[in-house]
């Protein structure tokens, strides 16, 4: 899985790793990248388990799965796919 932007927000309490994940995607559809991106959150707050699965499904992009950080520290690394076939509110 080729990740293209990591965005760590470990040490920080949900919401804020559900609003990173957010304005990467404002920046991405902004932008204009390819018809899909692929984004990792480093997070170790235990809500984001819950919350960004949560926010992937309200706004159109693929929750892709968890992975362990690729730096090897602490925390869990969240997969989201935004892509262009889906409706983005």
């Amino acid at each position: 899985m080729n990740v293209s932007l990591w965005i760590d927000e470990r040490g920080r309490r949900c919401p804020i790793p559900v609003i990173s994940l957010a304005r990467a995607q404002t920046m991405w559809l902004r932008d204009g990248f390819s018809t899909q991106e692929v984004v990792g959150v480093l997070a170790d707050d235990p809500a984001a388990q819950y919350d960004i699965p949560a926010w992937c499904r309200l706004k159109g992009a693929e929750f892709q799965g968890t992975v362990a950080p690729p730096d090897g520290g602490p925390g869990t690394g969240y997969i989201v796919r935004f892509s262009t076939s889906r409706q983005e509110d």
